[in-house]
């Protein structure tokens, strides 16, 4: 949550009146973002705390929301947005990048909604939103790790709609398409050219498109919609 969509996210979450609650493992961004909250947030009295977590690591995520839950209460709505890449074709690519995009991308999901459900189930009300992308649906060149976790994520958000619907929890997904993050930066500029021609749209999407749509999930207005997945790519899948 500390930078790109997430920080988009917690942003504009913030601003709507949220409690905020941020995970990242780089605790020194956790603490700008939090600076960052408190000034533009403050109109609205907006709340927002930072915990460094591994999201992989289920012991550390067990530990933080067992510490939520005893400050709060509750927890309301839970954004499985952290996410990385580690790019190479399958010849080239390494157990260890395979592993790793596994660990966070697919394992953190998992992990993250087990330790936050039982609460949601508690309380008969919840919202879970899960980070997936086009890459999950069409896939992607050189991003075989990436692309499998994503579409992994499309069935797990499917299942858990059935699992969990009956106890008050929606389970949604976002799928985006060339987002203007960080990453970006590391693109070739004839890549980045290359795929806002190919977006009806004709530009990247920025964090804050992203950040509406989980807006819009968590909102009332979408009490009716779950197991779904929302395409926020400039009509790329068109």
């Amino acid at each position: 949550g500390a930078q790109g969509i997430g920080l988009a996210t917690a942003k504009l979450f913030a601003r709507e009146g949220a409690t905020v609650l941020l995970w990242d493992v780089n605790a020194s961004k956790g603490a700008s973002v939090l600076e960052e909250l408190a000034t533009n947030g403050s109109e609205n009295g907006a709340k927002a705390e930072f915990y460094t977590v591994n999201v992989a690591d289920a012991a550390s995520v067990q530990a933080t929301v067992a510490q939520i839950v005893a400050k709060y209460g509750r927890i309301d709505i839970l954004i499985n947005n952290a996410g990385i890449t580690r790019d190479a074709s399958l010849l080239k690519m390494t157990p260890e990048q395979w592993q790793q995009v596994l660990d966070v991308n697919l394992t953190g999901v998992f992990v993250c909604t087990q330790a936050v459900a039982p609460q949601m189930i508690a309380q008969t009300s919840g919202r879970i939103i899960n980070a997936s992308s086009i890459a999950g649906i069409y896939g992607n060149y050189g991003q075989v790790n990436y692309a499998a976790t994503k579409a992994a994520v499309i069935g797990m958000t499917k299942t858990l709609a059935k699992e969990l619907g009956r106890k008050g929890i929606t389970v949604n997904a976002v799928a985006p398409g060339f987002i203007a993050t960080e990453m970006v930066g590391t693109i070739p500029e004839n890549v980045v050219k290359s795929m806002h021609d190919r977006t009806p749209l004709g530009r990247a999407g920025t964090p804050e498109d992203v950040a509406k749509a989980y807006l819009f999930l968590a909102s009332d207005d979408a009490s009716f919609i779950t197991g779904a997945v929302l395409g926020v790519d400039g009509g790329l899948a068109v």
